[in-house]
């Protein structure tokens, strides 16, 4: 009997020291985002220290950008006002560590969706917001047309991140030779390759776009045609906070569920009126769609209005309506030949 009672007796320990093991674990990783965000009263975004297009400030600390406007369309889901954010400049080298450490509620800077940075870094990548690229940028007076005539050439690089990677796999596939000029800082990669320390510039194609309109003569250097890599760009998110994460991914959603269905920050009132299903649960006049994520019935309506959808954000920030005029091409919505796909919200 003894031994049957102290092997019971050890069991119930073990298993209460299961409990209070998972207690912690729910306590650690239950971040409960939502709710910290709503007690501090607004969204703080990790984005890029200055990138235009995507999100830059300007004298008076205002940002713009294709990124920044994401974070304030969660902003808009949340409180009914994108002004609720707060932009926090990121190095890329600290991005992650300080998403890590709940500095910032989401990161929304030009950061590569890859598998070892979900698996190493404890991070999702709700959806992807922009499909780019690597490529090239070089002085047109080096008259090449093709990435394949870059043997011998001396390339900037930003160290730490996977356009750096994307090099060395370019030039080893196509056994070709270059010399590696690498920086840590983005200004420092700008700076090296505007004072002709290196004839070759990769980064992210909307990142060459964007980056030559900083150059002191910009219309001097071209951005090759050439893709040499996948780099789908994404919101992220520490893993573990799954609301959260709805939140995000279903803001990207919306928009471009938006953007599918014609619906605009220009027309959102009249889309509040429409009889049409799936306008109807789009703007919150018919289901519980808003609930489920623990926003209002017209969080997306809000979004819409305050932000704009896809399309719009696109446009006025990298696309036709801007500096950069980066056409659309994959980032169409996929009823107009691109591949932005969004689920519907039903």
């Amino acid at each position: 009997m003894f031994r049957t009672f102290r092997g019971g007796l050890l069991i119930g320990l073990a298993a209460a020291i299961a409990v209070a093991a998972a207690a912690i674990t729910y306590e650690r990783y239950d971040t409960k985002t939502l709710k910290r965000t709503i007690r501090r009263g607004e969204v703080l975004c990790g984005v890029n220290k200055g990138l235009p297009g995507f999100s830059i400030p300007d004298d008076k600390g205002n940002w713009t950008g294709f990124d920044v406007d994401f974070c304030r369309a969660v902003a808009a889901a949340i409180f009914d006002d994108p002004r609720k954010t707060k932009f926090v400049p990121l190095d890329a080298s600290e991005r992650f560590k300080e998403l890590q450490s709940r500095k910032v509620d989401i990161l929304s800077r030009n950061s590569t969706w890859s598998m070892s940075r979900e698996t190493s870094y404890d991070l999702y990548f709700p959806a992807v917001a922009y499909y780019d690229g690597g490529g090239f940028m070089l002085p047109a007076a080096r008259k090449i047309d093709s990435a394949l005539d870059l043997n011998n050439s001396k390339v900037c690089v930003q160290d730490g991140t996977t356009t750096r990677l994307n090099l060395a796999d370019f030039f080893r596939a196509n056994n070709m030779k270059y010399e590696e000029m690498k920086f840590g800082q983005l200004d420092d990669v700008v700076k090296a390759y505007n004072e002709g320390k290196c004839d070759t510039f990769t980064a992210d194609v909307s990142q060459l776009y964007a980056l030559r309109l900083n150059l002191a003569k910009p219309n001097d250097h071209v951005i090759l045609p050439d893709i040499i890599s996948k780099e789908p760009l994404a919101p992220v998110v520490r893993q573990r906070d799954d609301d959260w994460m709805m939140i995000v991914k279903w803001t990207l959603y919306a928009m471009i569920n938006a953007e599918e269905l014609g619906v605009t920050s220009k027309n959102i009132d009249e889309a509040l009126k429409s009889k049409k299903p799936d306008v109807m649960r789009l703007v919150g006049t018919e289901g519980a769609y808003g609930e489920v994520l623990g926003l209002p019935k017209d969080w997306a309506a809000r979004i819409i209005r305050h932000v704009g959808n896809y399309g719009e954000v696109y446009e006025r920030n990298v696309g036709a309506e801007s500096k950069l005029k980066i056409p659309r091409g994959l980032n169409q919505i996929w009823s107009a030949g691109g591949i932005q796909y969004a689920p519907p919200i039903r």
